[in-house]
């Protein structure tokens, strides 16, 4: 079975779409292959690009902060992008570009298998919901909601939000990003026990 690292090096010669010829590094992601929440963007930032890193920048920031909140750090959980690469000015991503990419990231999931997946924002919801088979309205309207599919033959719970980008162009939106991020703590608490608790 392949590894996360394998499909980064793919991800890392990948020719698929034409944005290979305008990136500075390939984004495949970070962290855990156990983890058992993934964070899902849209596509990498200049930070991002410049550095190889996902959200590295301002929005990373606040990520971090979200997820220290919730008793988490980077190394607990796997963040990536649907695109590995960065759209020109950040515009939003052609669908040929996601056609090309998306696979990479259906992969990684397929590899970690988490238990829960959190959409930050509308592109990344409209994607993963689409992926499982839940039907997507708008971000605005399944943000800090649990839905539930099945995958890997279990559950995945997936809790869209806003993207981080967008609490920092609206501040207001700060303490409902907190109450959402509370909701994947709550997840995490929830665990089932499995049968190894009793052994």
């Amino acid at each position: 079975m392949e590894n996360l690292e394998q499909i980064a090096e793919e991800i890392r010669t990948c020719r698929r779409c034409d944005l290979y010829r305008v990136k500075t590094n390939y984004v495949p992601g970070s962290g855990s292959e156990k983890a058992e929440v993934v964070f899902v963007g849209e596509a990498p930032g200049r930070e991002e690009d410049l550095k190889g890193e996902p959200f590295v920048g301002n929005a990373g920031k606040l990520l971090n902060e979200m997820l220290s909140k919730i008793g988490l750090t980077r190394n607990d959980v796997f963040i990536c992008n649907v695109l590995k690469c960065r759209p020109p000015n950040n515009r939003d991503p052609a669908p040929e570009e996601v056609e090309a990419c998306g696979r990479y990231l259906e992969r990684q999931l397929e590899v970690i298998r988490p238990k829960i997946i959190v959409c930050l924002g509308r592109f990344a919801a409209n994607y993963i919901f689409n992926l499982f088979g839940l039907e997507f309205t708008s971000i605005s309207k399944v943000k800090g909601k649990v839905f539930e599919a099945e995958a890997w033959g279990g559950k995945v719970k997936i809790v869209p939000i806003y993207h981080p980008a967008a609490v920092l162009y609206r501040p207001q939106l700060k303490k409902e990003y907190e109450e959402n991020f509370r909701v994947v703590g709550k997840l995490l608490e929830k665990k089932q026990p499995t049968l190894f608790d009793y052994l």
